[in-house]
């Protein structure tokens, strides 16, 4: 079979917009669904058996209340600035504080609450679809506009490449990052899992989980991801980083190194994801936070129900002149980009 693509409808936002689901198949038993709500990717499941690799709601109602940001893509800026606040060319800019007094993810309407305009196509080797938005000046607090564009392509060997292409008209910062929580086994959690990230030091938080500043480094304890390690293993150790997180909420330092950065694999299924990003950072979330609560596809997500491997910029990185940090100038466009390879799926 050849790679194809097919839209439904998926019913309509509060404010009355109609959302649509893009279905990708890559002709070879594989098929990614997206919303052009969020840029949300709700299913990456086999099509022989319906094992779904990650998870996902049911409903646009649950999208729409969401607080977990459930396979949304999150932007401007992923992960934490501390009190929303930071300078840009001198200028101070004050985002929304949507997590206590700090931004989260792009603030309470950030990309994963914005309607995209969607358009799919098939080729000999892939299924793609291209969602585009423009994010107005003062949007959350950021300066200037800022077109972006995404892009997810369902390859036939069994990969998903997500794109994420900004354009803006002012200097303004940029993280875009895909925050799918993957569960390589379609059921149970993910504590049997096996995970590996070329890093040799991460990013120590503070009490609100803000970056303290410091790279330390992974050797000998739980952070250290060098070789695959069982996700269990790791949240059973004493370590106050841990405590303080509830469990991995970390940045990991890439070594920027040919790939891949990083890798995931569930023994029982035999099934491996290689992940590869050009961003300098990776988030580790252990889905500590998830408590029942939320379900979908006939799953009730629990504690580890799902973790998320997140490539980006550095937590909080305006506010460290030691971390790197994307700055999207006018006529400069700005790329970023990961590879999620699946092996052993078939």
């Amino acid at each position: 079979m050849k790679p194809s693509v097919a839209e439904r409808s998926f019913g309509a936002l509060a404010d009355g917009t109609p959302v649509l689901e893009y279905t990708l198949d890559n002709g070879a038993g594989m098929q990614l669904q997206v919303l052009d709500y969020g840029c949300i990717i709700r299913r990456w499941c086999l099509t022989a058996g319906g094992t779904d690799l990650v998870l996902g709601y049911d409903t646009l109602r649950e999208y729409e209340c969401d607080r977990a940001y459930m396979g949304a893509l999150v932007g401007r800026f992923a992960n934490r600035i501390n009190g929303g606040h930071f300078y840009l060319d001198g200028k101070a800019f004050q985002l929304d504080q949507n997590e206590g007094k700090h931004h989260l993810h792009g603030g309470k309407a950030g990309f994963h609450k914005q309607h995209w305009q969607g358009r799919a196509s098939a080729e000999q080797h892939l299924a793609r679809v291209s969602l585009f938005r423009l994010s107005p000046d003062g949007e959350a607090g950021y300066p200037g506009n800022l077109l972006v564009l995404v892009t997810y392509e369902l390859l036939a060997s069994g990969a998903l490449r997500c794109i994420y292409q900004a354009v803006a008209d002012q200097a303004t910062i940029a993280s875009i990052s895909q925050h799918s929580y993957f569960n390589l086994a379609g059921a149970g959690d993910v504590l049997g899992h096996l995970l590996c990230i070329d890093a040799e030091h991460y990013l120590p938080v503070g009490p609100d989980l803000i970056p303290t500043g410091e790279r330390a480094p992974v050797a000998d304890g739980p952070f250290d991801l060098r070789l695959q390690r069982r996700i269990s293993e790791g949240l059973c150790a004493a370590h106050p980083q841990l405590a303080l997180a509830g469990g991995y909420d970390h940045n990991f330092v890439l070594n920027g190194m040919p790939g891949p950065h990083a890798s995931l694999a569930d023994p029982a299924s035999g099934r491996c994801m290689e992940i590869y990003t050009d961003s300098p950072g990776m988030q580790f979330y252990s889905g500590n936070y998830l408590d029942g609560s939320l379900s979908g596809q006939g799953r009730v997500f629990g504690q580890y129900a799902g973790l998320c491997l997140e490539p980006q910029q550095f937590p909080d990185a305006p506010n460290h002149a030691g971390f790197p940090a994307l700055v999207c100038r006018p006529g400069v466009p700005c790329c970023m980009s990961a590879l999620y390879a699946l092996d052993n799926w078939r």
